[in-house]
């Protein structure tokens, strides 16, 4: 399990300095080891207090992971699109895939971070879901001239492993066959609602040795609350057959007194070819809560009734 850093950096809501700094040592007594953050993350906040967070610690006992493909810019309170983040310091973001950019946002993170390194380095949100119809134009740049760069600073040592965090399984296939990426960050897209990354992108990962970080596993909520009203599926209202789906896997869940988030967070880290769940937590509670879910005890035949039920593709590995 990860700990994911968006909410440090006021994802939707302010948190205080010394909240953040809590949440991240109760990560690192929890046995969490990886943090994964961005400079879109606050528009530099989050990456900023798990620096601090961190410091004193090992180096060496840590993994941090940070993204590349925006670039912080001073601006004026109010004069720039915040986003969903809560009180960001006065730094606009702008995209930026070039090789140049690459390397200057790679040297600001790694001052607010205060470390000399960065253990996984990304290219953010190359994809459609960010881009629109952009997107082939932004990922020819990212794959022609971004990752270059990352090659250049894996080469150098300031970085150990290079890779994509995107929200489409088919642009970590584009970026497979056009890089020799180390990892990918996956957000939303492998989970007890959607299993279409075994078809092909998994079995490469696992072919080429190409690790694989699982964010989004509850599909942004669904998966998290049940087929509850205002439930969330990919930050939208989920749309009936999904509810319905849900209530289903959740029916089964129920009979075998699993919870639901726990058969969501187990079933993700499953496949060989996942070398991490990215869960970001808002409370000390959330965060201790999902320690445990991965802790829970979920029987064979659970997964076995999901299968039968045509809710669990039969070649999906199980725990």
């Amino acid at each position: 399990m990860s700990f994911g850093a968006a909410p440090i950096g006021n994802f939707m809501r302010a948190f205080s300095e010394a909240a953040a700094t809590e949440m991240v040592s109760q990560a690192w007594d929890l046995g969490m080891r990886h943090f994964d953050t961005a400079p879109l993350y606050g528009h530099g906040l989050s990456e900023h207090r798990l620096g601090h967070a961190l410091r004193g610690r090992a180096r060496d006992e840590y993994i941090i992971s940070t993204k590349v493909g925006r670039r912080l810019s001073p601006a004026g309170p109010g004069t720039f699109d915040s986003g969903l983040w809560v009180q960001p310091p006065p730094f606009a973001a702008r995209y930026d895939y070039s090789y140049d950019g690459v390397m200057r946002s790679v040297e600001e993170s790694l001052q607010r971070m205060l470390t000399d390194r960065v253990d996984v380095l990304l290219m953010h949100d190359v994809d459609r879901y960010t881009h629109g119809e952009a997107q082939p134009e932004v990922f020819r740049q990212a794959v022609d001239e971004g990752f270059p760069a990352l090659v250049r600073l894996r080469e150098e040592g300031v970085v150990s492993a290079i890779g994509f965090g995107v929200n489409e399984a088919d642009v970590c296939l584009q970026a497979l066959r056009r890089t020799d990426a180390d990892c990918m960050l996956l957000a939303g897209r492998y989970t007890l609602l959607e299993q279409d990354p075994l078809d092909e992108l998994l079995p490469l990962c696992e072919k080429r040795g190409v690790g694989v970080i699982l964010g989004g596993v509850y599909n942004s909520g669904v998966l998290a609350t049940g087929a509850t009203e205002g439930a969330k599926f990919n930050y939208a209202p989920a749309p009936r057959e999904v509810l319905e789906r849900t209530e289903r896997i959740h029916a089964l869940c129920r009979a075998y007194e699993v919870p639901l988030p726990a058969a969501a967070l187990q079933f993700a880290a499953a496949h060989p070819a996942v070398a991490s769940v990215c869960i970001g937590s808002r409370t000390p509670e959330q965060q201790s809560g999902s320690a445990a879910l991965f802790e829970t005890a979920i029987p064979d035949s659970l997964w076995h009734d999901l299968r039968d039920a045509g809710l669990l593709r039969a070649d999906a590995p199980t725990p």
